[in-house]
């Protein structure tokens, strides 16, 4: 029998689905601490001082700033490097721009959807499989799981290439002999993200470095729109034409799309907002609103005037086209190669969280057991993702194919889904015939994102051989 979600309490039965209870054991990471990052008075003070100083003097705005900024930082992450290859190029400037805009406005209203039902039933629910599974049951409870983790297992990937990236990239501003090659420097990338995941044992222990990554990013945001802008005014006109043949222009115009809803999506959502102080429905609603107005702009820049600089030959790293002081440029490679390492860590946290729950990983992090638990463990989950990433080193494929295969399903197929499971007794036939609308269209959409995705994939596989310096 089916308990009544709406009118379930607190402390009561899980929902039950075909008379299987969903178990949702307790997470061994802290939750609704509100100590992200503003638990160092000194740290708050500098912090709103030199980055917010409009958020020092409204203190109350902190239970729900932390997680705008968590999800801010990720959409500004190293990633945003990438796009204006992955993303503008396939689309030209028409294409692009709609894309990049519509993709905003479609991320927003999906992400609401998710963050609406996070006390559903009168229970909160800090796992995104958590959510599925009290929806609808085991089934779903499971293939959320594997959804959710693939997504966060092909970001991570992609973030071990960008740091590898950057390595090379100061690497061959100051030696060009070739002697080192992308492959290595991402296995030295892998291993510097394996130290960091060992150092800090959970989601709210980033603390502080989160400011860090905020500071990183805005060095090589503001790096590359500056050198960007000052190539393009220097530079003759450029060639803004799609490139390729007809049917390429088709694949790869479907994967951009991918790449469009990537931008904008952690996977992760419920897991953010487990970190919120109550009331966690209008405070995340917040942290949403930050997130998708003034957390977008650099975002914007960087894309759009990286385009307008470099037209169709700009790079999907886009530190490899600018020009300028070699300090500068290594400056902001270093920063993201470093913001790489603690952005990996945060979408790299709810499998952290999963393991450490389900083998009673508890008390202090320097515990031997804690301890040896975190470097075996989360050192052979990096050794893998570090594998794949020298592998097979294809950004922009990489972005097109995690949209398509994880981002779409969980972001607007599931999220429309479920809200519309959950509130149909509520909800009039125009509305449940618009959320069937929204999970049949971007069901098309993940279908033929993935197929176009690896296309490429197996092109550039064709192309470049394994472990391929890139």
């Amino acid at each position: 029998m089916e308990v009544e979600k709406d009118d379930a309490t607190p402390g009561g039965p899980l929902n039950i689905y075909n008379e299987l209870a969903i178990e949702v054991p307790e997470t061994a990471h802290k939750i609704s601490s509100g100590t992200f990052l503003f638990s160092y008075p000194g740290f708050r003070i500098i912090y709103c001082l030199l980055i917010h100083l409009f958020f020092f003097f409204f203190d109350h705005l902190d239970s729900w700033f932390q997680a705008g900024f968590v999800l801010t930082t990720g959409i500004n992450s190293a990633y945003v490097l990438g796009y204006s290859g992955a993303v503008m190029v396939p689309l030209g400037w028409v294409g692009g721009v709609v894309g990049l805009i519509l993709a905003t406005f479609i991320s927003l209203y999906a992400n609401i959807l998710i963050a609406k039902l996070h006390e559903f039933g009168g229970k909160r629910h800090i796992r995104y499989r958590d959510l599925a599974g009290f929806v609808y049951g085991p089934k779903a409870y499971s293939l959320t799981w594997v959804l959710q983790y693939v997504n966060l297992f092909m970001i991570n990937v992609g973030y071990i290439m960008l740091s590898g990236q950057a390595l090379k990239a100061i690497y061959i501003t100051f030696r060009d002999d070739n002697a080192m090659k992308l492959p290595y420097f991402i296995a030295i990338a892998g291993f510097t993200c394996g130290l960091f995941a060992i150092c800090i044992p959970h989601l709210s222990a980033l603390r502080i470095w989160l400011g860090v990554s905020t500071f990183l990013s805005l060095v090589y945001i503001v790096t590359a729109i500056s050198l960007s802008l000052r190539d393009g005014i220097k530079a003759p006109p450029r060639d803004y034409s799609i490139p390729g043949t007809h049917t390429s222009k088709i694949f790869t115009t479907i994967g951009a799309s991918a790449s469009l809803v990537f931008a904008f999506n952690t996977g992760m959502l419920p897991e953010i907002q487990a970190t919120v102080r109550p009331p966690v429905v209008s405070n995340m609603m917040k942290a949403l609103y930050f997130q998708f107005s003034v957390g977008v702009l650099p975002l914007y820049a960087v894309v759009f005037i990286g385009y307008w600089a470099y037209g169709n030959g700009a790079s999907s790293y886009l530190l490899n086209s600018v020009n300028g002081p070699v300090w500068v440029k290594t400056f902001a490679n270093i920063s993201a190669f470093l913001q790489s390492v603690i952005a990996l860590h945060i979408f790299a946290s709810p499998m952290y969280e999963y393991l450490d729950t389900a083998y009673g990983i508890k008390g202090s992090a320097l515990r031997f057991r804690n301890l040896s638990f975190r470097i075996m463990v989360r050192g052979g989950y990096i050794i893998i993702t570090t594998f794949v990433s020298a592998a097979l080193p294809f950004l922009g494929d990489f972005m097109s194919l995690t949209g398509a295969i994880s981002t779409f399903p969980l972001t607007f197929i599931l999220a429309n889904h479920m809200y519309l499971v959950a509130k149909k007794q509520k909800m009039n036939s125009l509305q449940k015939s618009w959320h069937w609308l929204n999970v049949s269209f971007f069901g098309l959409m993940a279908v033929a994102a993935s197929v176009a995705a690896l296309r490429l994939i197996v092109v550039h596989s064709n192309t470049y051989h394994i472990f391929a310096d890139m």
